[in-house]
């Protein structure tokens, strides 16, 4: 495999490379300040205030490869970028290509039906809002997804979801504008890997209960708003 960089990807790190130098280190000391002052609850202003400028740059939406709405790169010309904006804490949502929403942008890219992508999507794109994947939970080992035990069970019209997450990134966002939830609505099927399913889920539905900010590396709010929450019979249209 060839690794060298194409034309391209040289003029993103350049392009990279010199915003980074430009706005984001000098900004590093402002963006722990604000973390710090405002909590896990609110919004750092330096990060809503570089936004444009990088969107601006051109440097905006990079990730998504063989996608019309992202910059159309590959995993292997992406990859050299993340290297320079994991180099700072503030750096992957001033560039909007920061988790969750990226994982959370490509399943609606992938399966979300037009009106799903009119109303998470698009606004995901432009960073109006921010998303959270709820997966991870207390009482299992999560990192394998065959073992989660939140529920997911039709009833009628509706989808009802109990379940105990934690860990969960972007939760406590005042901006969180959509939640992919992961549970089990196959229990009995003989294909554990075949047991579960992620539906598209409004944080401000009745049910939902962020019970605490969780430290990460013994921060809190940064860098992922890491929460812990309850979904009690919560009712989801189907």
């Amino acid at each position: 495999m060839d690794f060298e960089h194409s034309e391209r990807v040289e003029s993103l790190r350049a392009r990279l490379e010199a915003f980074m130098q430009e706005h984001i280190y000098p900004n590093e000391a402002r963006y722990f300040e604000q973390t710090e002052r405002l909590g896990p609850w609110k919004v750092q202003p330096v990060v809503e205030e570089l936004k444009p400028k990088a969107r601006a740059a051109g440097l905006w939406n990079l990730f998504l490869p063989e996608s019309d709405y992202g910059a159309g790169l590959t995993n292997t010309e992406y990859a050299p970028l993340c290297e320079i904006m994991g180099r700072s804490h503030l750096a992957p949502e001033v560039f909007n290509c920061n988790a969750p929403d990226t994982g959370n942008m490509e399943v609606l890219v992938r399966y979300g039906t037009p009106e799903q992508r009119k109303r998470w999507l698009e606004p995901l794109l432009a960073g109006e809002i921010r998303s959270c994947f709820a997966m991870t939970e207390p009482a299992v080992a999560s990192s394998d997804a065959t073992n989660i035990e939140s529920s997911i069970r039709r009833d009628g019209d509706h989808y009802v979801i109990n379940g105990h997450k934690w860990f969960i990134t972007g939760a406590t966002d005042p901006r969180c504008g959509i939640i992919i939830f992961m549970g089990k609505s196959d229990p009995d099927n003989p294909d554990r890997h075949r047991q579960q399913s992620m539906i598209l889920v409004p944080p401000d539905a009745p049910g939902i209960r962020v019970l605490r900010p969780q430290p990460v590396f013994g921060f809190y709010g940064m860098p992922d708003r890491a929460s812990e929450v309850m979904f009690e019979n919560v009712r989801v249209p189907a």
